[in-house]
Formats: C-alpha cells, structure tokens, sequence
C-alpha cells in the first residue's frame, strides 16, 4: 500500500516546548508579513504533554519575549517560588548550605511542564498551527539530493514478525520545505541525523541523566506553596552525579525527583530504587507521611551543555530543544533556553521561507543567531560545572565555587565529557547494593509505579526495543555486568530469565516502556535501539 502524502512549508516533529515555541513564533512572523505559512506539529504521545515530564521550576524568560501576555491569557504558572532550600544529607542528618547563585528561584514558577505545553498547544492552533498528536515520526524522507525532505509516520496494525496485520494502515509522509527536529532527549529519528550528516562531529560525547519523579498530595499541614527543596549527597556516594528536587505547587502537591548522573560506574546501581530509598531519609519522610502518591514517571536529559551541543543544521532541517541539549544543568532548568532555541530557529525559517526556493536549505543563520543570544552565553558561563562532577562531590563544588564566583564562568580552559555507556565497570570490580524492600507506603516497586503512569502500548505490534545482536544481553552483559538493564530501566522493561535449555535469556516486556531512553543510553555495547511505537503508545501523564 503506497503512503499518502501532506505537504507544509514547515513540519515541527515533537510537541515540547521548542517546538510548540517554534510553531507559535512562525505564525506570529506570517501574520506580521501578512503571509500564508502551512505549519503542522507531530506528537508521539497520545496528547499533547501526554509524555512531557520535568520538575519544574520554570523561569519565564523566553515565554515573556514570545507570549508578553501571557499571564492575563491565563497561562498555567499558578505559583512563584517563594523559598528555595539546598540541603546536603548525610545518612541520618541534613545540613543547609548557601543556595548556588544558579538555583535561585526568585521571579520563577513551579509548575506542570505537560500543562503549560498543553496550554502553549491551544496558543498554536489558535494562530492555525496542526497539531497530529498520536502520530509518530518514524522515519526521516530525503531528495535525490540528500536533503531533508520531510517525516514519515509509523506504520498502523503491524503484526510483532513486523508484517502487515488485517487492520494495517500504512504511515503518512509529510514533506516540507524545512523541518525542525524537537524530539525530545535522544531523539530516535535525530540519532540518525546524527550519523547521517555527522552532526556530532567536533563536540563532546553528550552525557546524560535519568530523572525520576512522583507526584504526590500531601497533608495541608506539610505543604509550603512555593517552596523549591534541592539535595546533594545521600543516597548517592560522593563519587556519583547525582541529586534530588521538593517542589510544592498549588493544591497540596509536592512534586519530588531523584536525577542521577548515566556516567555511574557500578552496574549494580538502581536509579529507581535510589529515589525509593531517598524518600526514607529523616528530613524527607515527614512531607510525605499521611500524603498519597498519585503520579510517576520518568526520562532522560541531556546534561552535557555548552561542549556537547552538536552541529545545528543539515540541508532541509534543524535541531532544537533537549534533541540538541540545551539544558542548562547548575540551573536546574532547561525550558526556557529549549523554547528560545525553537524561537530562534523559527525566525531564521521564516526568513528563508520568504525567499523562492527553501527546500533542502541549510539554514546557517540558525546556529549564528543563538550564538548572539542570551541562551548561548547562559550555557558557556556554565560550561565547567558539570563535567567537574567526574572529581566527586566535594571536589566539584569547589571549583563550582571558584568558577563561579571568581571566574565568574570565564575559565580559559573547557572541561570535557566522556560517552555515559563507556562508564560501567566489570561486575567482579563493584560493589553490589542492597536496597530495601518497598513498604507500599512511603515506597513502591516498578510494576505499581508504572501502573500510575498511565502507560500504555497496543501488544499485538513490533517491539520498539530493539537488539542489534540478541545474543550480547547475556554473553556480555550478564557476563561481565550482571545484567545491568534490569536494575537502570525504571520500569521493568528488562529481566533476566531462566530459557528452556536451562540457561538465562533477556525478557523485553516493552508494554511497560515510560519512553525514559535510559536504555538506548547506557546500554554498555550500545546493543540496544529505541525506536518509536505505533503512535499514541507510552505513558499519560497527567499534571507531570
């Protein structure tokens, strides 16, 4: 069956904040000019914000520059930090430290990230903006040339050997004359940019970190709206990125997450349960005790900043938001620069739309303009902080200390990343952790977690978790690891079963997928390959 076809001056895939800011930026430059401009948006998710997840404490810099109304416009930011809070943890005790100048809050909101984009969604489609949520990109199309040429959507109704079932539908093509890429962290279809194109050619390896986060309500009398709480140290060791984040919204809800560096090297280390055990600290517990946990899920960033941002452009499309890593990590905070990279990329579009021939284009003024921009000198300042995480804790703030207050972000040196999956040692070389059983009250397992996340995928369909080499998950990373992808996938995608001729074989349940990317991250031969379901699949996540 062939693929219908759809044609746009510009299709936008992933409906985030870079992209949403993108398409709304591209409207507002067409009704200025007075000029027809056909936009679409793609959307994985079953809805808009269905798999958006982050704290978020969201500074409102780029929203004011793109909406300036949009507080009387009724813009979901319902309540101002107030109060922020940097404790390190000991095992039994909390200690306050000086909160870092770039987690100060004042000015900020803590926040819903998948309600504003749903708010930022209705901004777009009133200025005529499509949005397909339930479709995803499943394949990137090309001219003759090379160029990008546009996105086609996953197939419908296939069978799991990957052969057409009696409901097929055949994917849609959509071509444009330029395409923006906002897929999010780890994008499946960037990747292949990646590689095409050789985008990440002269940058750093890009280093990651899974977050895991729960919602929760708690009694009235423990809640503190405004109040932004950040952890260093316990559980983590002082070798490990790693850290937690407290933010009481409005409606007594308290939003807690556990982020850990993928640059860990201890293959027995479980992200989901440190945050389970983190939770059980003294100065931790009382929020939550009397409370009920509503919400959970979990992905990936991209941490590695300023370094590891790629090249930008290729003939026919361009890269912004977390897709590219614009998270600015001692912030805590990557929406805004994620919504500036979609403006900026947007205007430069738009410019080139206006010419007579922008399909295939390569857009340089993209990358030139976000050089000139606030986004590009918040990122450089901040550069070394991350990367100085590879000392340990205390050796990193230090020199966090002296690069910010005496160097003020000016080092004449550039601190590098190393490729997170190259990170884990051998198993006879760690430490093994045991981690304690789930109360059911104050901590969970995986199954019950995912239960909450609302995820789903249609079974009868081909798994999206691929191997390269079926036969790596135990002749190697059982071998040398100890199976690692059972313990960093936050979902219980991956076990380790016993197989008929008695030996152990890897078990992909990828109904459970919260789409974290974790595996396709820090998978250690890179033998694993996220690629996208049939559209609508994965989590729903609700106020997230």
């Amino acid at each position: 069956m062939e693929r219908e076809s759809m044609d746009y001056d510009v299709v936008i895939v992933g409906g985030g904040p870079s992209g949403l800011a993108a398409a709304i930026r591209l409207m507002q430059r067409a009704a200025e000019a007075e000029h027809e401009l056909a936009v679409c948006v793609l959307e994985k998710g079953s809805e808009i914000g269905a798999h958006i997840l982050s704290g978020a404490v969201i500074e409102p810099r780029a929203l004011d520059e793109l909406l300036p109304d949009w507080r009387e416009q009724g813009a979901p930011l319902n309540t101002p930090a107030t109060e922020d809070r940097f404790l390190y943890l000991t095992e039994h005790k909390a200690y306050r430290l000086p909160t870092p100048p770039q987690m100060g809050n004042h000015g900020n909101y803590i926040a819903s990230l998948g309600n504003l984009c749903r708010w930022l969604a209705e901004q777009a489609e009133a200025l005529g903006v499509e949005i397909y949520p339930g479709f995803a990109a499943a394949e990137v199309l090309y001219h003759d040339d090379g160029s990008v040429k546009g996105v086609a959507t996953g197939d419908m109704g296939l069978n799991p050997d990957g052969t057409p079932g009696p409901n097929h539908e055949p994917g849609v093509e959509l071509h444009a004359r330029q395409t923006i890429f906002s897929e999010g962290c780890r994008g499946s279809l960037t990747k292949r940019l990646f590689e095409r194109f050789g985008l990440r050619e002269g940058a750093d390896p890009q280093t990651y970190g899974i977050g895991i986060k729960e919602l929760w309500e708690v009694d009235p009398s423990k809640h503190h709206p405004g109040l932004a709480v950040h952890t260093v140290g316990w559980p983590m060791d002082s070798k490990n990125y790693g850290g937690s984040f407290l933010y009481h919204l409005e409606d007594n809800q308290v939003a807690v997450g556990f982020v850990i560096g993928l640059d860990y090297d201890n293959p027995y280390l479980s992200p989901f349960d440190e945050m389970q055990r983190f939770k059980t600290h003294p100065a931790i517990r009382g929020t939550f005790e009397g409370g009920r946990r509503i919400s959970y899920g979990a992905r990936a960033l991209s941490e590695g900043g300023y370094q590891s941002i790629p090249r930008l452009t290729f003939p026919g499309g361009l890269l912004v938001g977390d897709t590219a890593g614009f998270l600015n990590v001692p912030k805590i905070k990557g929406t805004h620069t994620a919504m500036k990279s979609g403006m900026t990329a947007a205007d430069a579009v738009f410019d080139i739309l206006a010419e007579d021939d922008a399909h295939g284009r390569e857009i340089s003024a993209y990358p030139e303009r976000l050089r000139q921009s606030w986004l590009w000198d918040e990122l450089y300042q901040v550069r070394n902080i991350r990367p100085a995480f590879r000392w340990g804790l205390w050796p990193a703030i230090a020199y966090s200390a002296l690069d910010t207050y005496v160097l003020r972000g000016k080092a004449p040196w550039t601190l590098h990343h190393h490729a997170d999956h190259e990170r884990l040692k051998p198993a006879d070389q760690a430490q093994s952790i045991d981690y304690p059983k789930p109360d059911g009250v104050l901590t969970f397992d995986k199954l019950s977690s995912v239960f909450i996340s609302n995820t789903n995928h249609e079974e009868h369909q081909p798994s999206h978790l691929t191997l390269r080499d079926e036969t790596v998950p135990v002749t190697v990373n059982l071998e040398r690891y100890a199976g690692p992808e059972a313990r960093y996938c936050p979902a219980g995608v991956y076990e380790f079963v016993e197989s008929e001729d008695g030996g152990m074989r890897l078990q992909i349940n990828a109904q459970n997928c919260v789409h974290c990317k974790t595996c396709d991250i820090k998978d250690p031969t890179q033998n694993i390959d996220w690629v996208v379901p049939e559209g609508g699949g994965g989590p729903n996540y609700p106020n997230m």
